[in-house]
């Protein structure tokens, strides 16, 4: 993403207005003002103008992201954010505009989102100095862990002997309390006892023991968190991801998820960027039903910038594993876009598994079922959640893409049903986001689950550079041919106006073996017309339907269609085709 040229303007009152607004809704009318004041003296500390800049766009169709650990690639005797910098100068400069290091801060569990100290870069991993010489080759996000810090942090240890301000850090609760309609993610206790120097007490933890849930409720917990957004600003951070946001505020008796009052410090999150940094861009992670997740673009200009697709990896899954497009065909003619100033962010894999949360609605229960075992009899795992009635249910499927998409003694065929699904990716509306792990076709790390016994770990393998250099140079490989034929996909795609975020959507309707759509960009004229053969047999799509007797070619392999003559795919194929 590229900051445009801007003339800057004093901060409106409106603006100012907005922030008390909010300030009031989430601590009271009595401390809006102090609020707001405390507000201008942060700001001043990082030397940053309390001004705000008047721009037109944010993202434009070369944008597309790359999701990577700080220490994916090893290299002996060098920091890992050296030796990733290194790489991706290397192999994805003109690829990726955008590098989202997951979390390098210290951490103690949870692969980096159990945060020690939000204010360090992990000395395992290099520098402040070695983000910033990413930076210089690439935008950068990176992630605010909003819901919980580690129970070894020096915050939690001024809670245990109540040091001010950190003494009120954290939210308490009691264990003979009702707390059954809490929504977890997990199948851990809720509450966690922790003894402080006032007696035994019971901490929330929603996800781990030793990820210790924030009190909201404090603003100095408010505070903190904004003079850490403003350090990332500071070091050169372009997006912030809000991790975990949907669990942020919470209120006995109700399932503490989405609750107003989340909303309400995503949309000052919002005001605050658009002040102090409006060229950063705000990205929600929330990993629910599809309903849920949109709710955090607001009105369309007033919260996040951009949610994950959450629903778009499932039902790519699904349909490619079952030959058929019709469910993401349905889901897709439906999908809102409430303005030009948010869009989704598309992606297949991440460093997460794959939810399950977000095919309800979408799939029958009996599908949802049968993708489970699929994933499982291709050496794939399960993550459960617990139910309020006491049972259980899948929430993430624990597998590589690339091994999802396989069959048994059949290496092409997963090669080509792999990169199918990043050519629907890469071409639907929106911003795409590419798994480090997607890109280099990495198979299933049983020997990492082995090691950790933990379930994630399976799409988390750390490579040796060497070791995947010499893969990648080796041009018969699976994962050489996967990365080569990525890499020309991101590049072909950058060239063309009509994969503006912005750019217009038609899905079309087909047979239920092939997903289609258009984009076209009205300032120029150009129309694309994407087709994918979700199917193992050979297809066939009339002219007629996806838009007359016009010629076509196509971006990806050149090949010509006379006007009139009907569309041939091959199984698996993708066609993003160019009206002539």
């Amino acid at each position: 993403m590229h900051t445009p040229p801007s003339s800057m303007k004093p901060v409106s009152q409106e603006q100012l207005e907005n922030l008390r607004r909010r300030l009031a809704r989430l601590y009271g009318d009595d401390c809006a003002g102090d609020l707001l004041e405390r507000l201008h003296f942060l700001v001043g500390r990082y030397g940053v103008q309390f001004d705000v800049a008047d721009f037109r766009t944010q993202w434009d169709e070369k944008d597309v992201l790359l999701i990577t650990y700080g220490d994916n690639i090893h290299r002996p005797a060098e920091a890992p954010l050296r030796t990733l910098s290194r790489f991706c100068k290397q192999y994805l400069e003109g690829l990726f505009s955008t590098i989202h290091i997951l979390p390098f801060y210290p951490w103690s569990s949870d692969d980096g989102f159990s945060v020690i100290d939000y204010r360090e870069v992990d000395s395992n991993l290099g520098s402040w100095e070695d983000v910033s010489e990413l930076g210089r080759n690439f935008d950068l996000m990176f992630d605010l862990v909003l819901n919980h810090c580690s129970a070894q942090s020096n915050w939690f240890g001024d809670f245990l002997v109540g040091i001010e301000p950190a003494r009120h850090y954290f939210l308490e609760g009691d264990p003979e309390e009702d707390l059954s309609h809490v929504v977890r993610p997990r199948t851990s206790p809720l509450l966690t006892p922790a003894t402080t120097r006032e007696g035994l007490t019971h901490v929330w933890t929603t996800f781990s023991p030793d990820q210790v849930d924030l009190n909201w409720k404090n603003p100095d917990v408010l505070f903190e968190f904004l003079d850490i957004l403003m350090l990332y600003l500071s070091q050169g951070c372009r997006m912030l991801r809000l991790d975990a946001v949907a669990f942020l505020w919470k209120k006995i008796g109700t399932d503490c998820l989405h609750l107003p009052e989340t909303h309400e410090v995503v949309k000052l999150l919002r005001d605050f960027l658009e002040i102090v940094a409006p060229h950063a861009v705000l990205l929600t992670e929330t990993n629910v039903p599809h309903e849920e997740n949109i709710s955090y673009f607001g009105n369309g200009s007033n919260e996040a910038h951009m949610v994950y697709q959450f629903s778009l990896p499932p039902l790519l899954l699904h349909g490619l594993l079952n030959g058929t497009a019709k469910h993401i065909s349905d889901w897709a003619s439906k999908l809102p876009f409430p303005s030009n100033e948010c869009t989704f962010l598309n992606f297949t894999a991440s460093h997460d598994g794959i939810g399950v949360r977000p095919l309800q609605g979408l799939l029958p229960d009996s599908e949802i079922e049968e993708l489970v075992e699929k994933v499982e009899s291709r050496g794939g795992l399960i993550s459960w959640k617990n139910n309020a009635d006491g049972s259980r249910s899948p929430y993430e499927l624990n597998i590589t893409l690339v091994s999802a998409l396989s069959e048994p003694n059949d290496e092409s065929l997963g090669v080509e049903r792999f990169l199918c699904s990043q050519a629907v990716a890469l071409a639907m509306k929106g911003i795409p986001a590419v798994y480090i792990h997607s890109i280099t076709g990495t198979p299933n790390y049983k020997d990492g689950v082995e090691a950790t016994g933990r379930n994630r770990t399976i799409n988390r393998r750390k490579w040796q550079e060497e070791e995947l250099l010499h893969i990648l140079e080796d041009r018969e490989s699976m994962q050489a041919t996967i990365f080569y034929r990525y890499s020309d996909m991101l590049r072909r795609r950058s060239e063309h106006l009509a994969f503006h975020p912005s750019s217009r959507q038609e899905i079309l309707s087909l047979n239920d073996m092939v997903f289609g759509f258009i984009r076209e960009d009205f300032t120029c004229g150009e129309r694309i017309t994407c087709l994918f053969n979700f199917s193992s047999s050979e297809q066939s799509v009339k002219s007629s339907a996806v838009g007359g007797n016009i010629s076509r070619v196509d971006l990806l392999t050149g090949s010509k269609i006379e006007a009139g003559e009907d569309i041939p795919l091959r199984p698996y194929q993708a066609l993003w085709l160019l009206q002539n």
